[in-house]
């Protein structure tokens, strides 16, 4: 792998990994490491130049970031980890879990979409605008700004049926206000065998803005018996 990424590391147990969404770093879940970390070994990542993370020259796409996050894994000697993530960061662990099942103890996917499509028009146009100005542009800035961008217009192309290769006990989780359609959330959980679906109250950024319903739905999620037992 052509980069290291850069992480924080809190608690101890089974590990939990935490994956940002598209421009952001892993303080984005200030509001859970503290929580989670009582119960969890908790890594939050900072993705592929995202944060304190390099660049690198491979690839920027989603399904490059899912092969980097393996390689995170090898590297730190997890075998199995629970896995979060949030909007593009959902969409590195669902595509993670589709290639890599057997890394994946319990999974939660918050604001993940399979297409551009799933994102509501009044989110999706003005990105999809910013994109193509970028892309006219000469600069470094400019470029790494449409670069950035291209992750939500061209990525991640996930078709429904490919979901079935998820095999991990998976929570759906998003917004009521979220700016991932409804119809898509519920989509990627249908398509999940083993899935269930939860609606929190708040937009996309359910974990900074609403973390007592988010945190607890989470932990609920992660430390119920397998349905197995039930």
């Amino acid at each position: 792998m052509d980069i290291t990424h850069h992480y924080i590391e809190k608690g101890s147990g089974e590990p939990l990994i935490l994956l940002h969404g598209n421009g952001e770093n892993c303080g984005y879940f200030k509001k859970q490491l503290d929580v989670f970390a009582e119960r969890y070994h908790v890594y939050a990542l900072d993705t592929r130049g995202h944060g304190q993370t390099p660049r690198g020259a491979a690839p920027f796409t989603i399904r490059q970031f899912a092969g980097d996050l393996l390689g995170f894994m090898d590297a730190q000697g997890i075998g199995r980890a629970h896995i979060l993530g949030f909007s593009d960061g959902g969409n590195i662990a669902m595509v993670f879990a589709m290639e890599h099942p057997e890394r994946v103890a319990r999974l939660i996917l918050n604001g993940a979409n399979l297409t551009s499509r799933g994102v509501k028009l009044s989110t999706q146009l003005p990105i999809e605008l910013g994109y193509r100005i970028a892309k006219l542009s000469g600069s470094a800035q400019a470029r790494a700004h449409a670069e950035m961008l291209g992750l939500m217009v061209n990525d991640p192309n996930v078709r429904p049926e490919e979901l079935s290769k998820i095999t991990a006990p998976t929570l759906v989780i998003a917004g009521t206000k979220d700016l991932i359609k409804e119809s898509e959330t519920r989509r990627i959980a249908a398509s999940i065998p083993d899935s269930r679906l939860v609606f929190i109250s708040g937009d996309h950024f359910i974990a900074r803005r609403n973390p007592e319903d988010f945190n607890r739905a989470v932990l609920d999620f992660l430390t119920e018996r397998p349905r197995a037992e039930e």
